[in-house]
């Protein structure tokens, strides 16, 4: 089996290897990446260093230190994500990240868990899962969103949250596990502007 249809068949939610020699290579190279993106200087170098970290980059990424990611091939971000300090994602299956995405400190993305039964999961057997966030969420800081999981679009995760569940679109939820608090309204818009000259 190919890499790339190793990685097709860790999508499909089938049961595979973790201790594969190739993907322990590939978790490697990617910490030597991570490595190098947590020490560049400037906005554009940790901008390169992202892109060649991950599947795929929209414009203008902004990843804070300490970012930290499985195999990084996996991740698909849209434009202007930010991801806060101490980020990680865990992508044995793929994760897509929408438009104009923010992640506070220490959110944690987990595609994969190890299986439940002591003697397979001593051999390495592990189980992974895509996870999907649509345009326009914020996930507070100490957010984990596990295997499997879909965020609508302009949600809300609060923080310390731990998403279990898929959640719909144009909400805050919180807790854990994360459950639905309300909508968001126009009752929230406080008519900020930045460029009114009074913010």
């Amino acid at each position: 089996m190919s890499l790339d249809e190793k990685f097709a068949y860790m999508a499909s939610g089938h049961p595979y290897n973790d201790l594969d020699p190739r993907l322990e290579r590939l978790r490697d190279q990617a910490t030597q990446k991570t490595e190098a993106l947590n020490q560049a200087g400037s906005t554009a170098e940790k901008e390169r260093l992202f892109r060649e970290l991950a599947g795929h980059v929209g414009a203008r990424p902004f990843v804070n230190p300490n970012f930290r990611c499985e195999f990084g091939r996996n991740i698909t971000v849209g434009d202007d994500f930010y991801a806060n300090y101490d980020c990680v994602i865990l992508d044995g299956a793929p994760v897509t990240i929408g438009n104009h995405v923010l992640f506070g400190p220490k959110v944690g993305l987990y595609t994969s868990n190890h299986l439940f039964d002591a003697a397979e999961r001593r051999r390495g057997g592990c189980v992974a899962k895509p996870i999907t966030i649509g345009d326009d969420c914020w996930l507070a800081a100490n957010v984990s969103v596990m295997p499997g999981m879909t965020i609508g679009a302009h949600t809300i995760i609060g923080a310390g949250s731990v998403v279990t569940h898929a959640i719909p679109s144009g909400v805050i939820a919180a807790g854990n596990p994360c459950r639905v608090l309300r909508q968001i309204t126009s009752a929230d818009r406080t008519g900020f502007d930045p460029t009114s000259g009074m913010n």
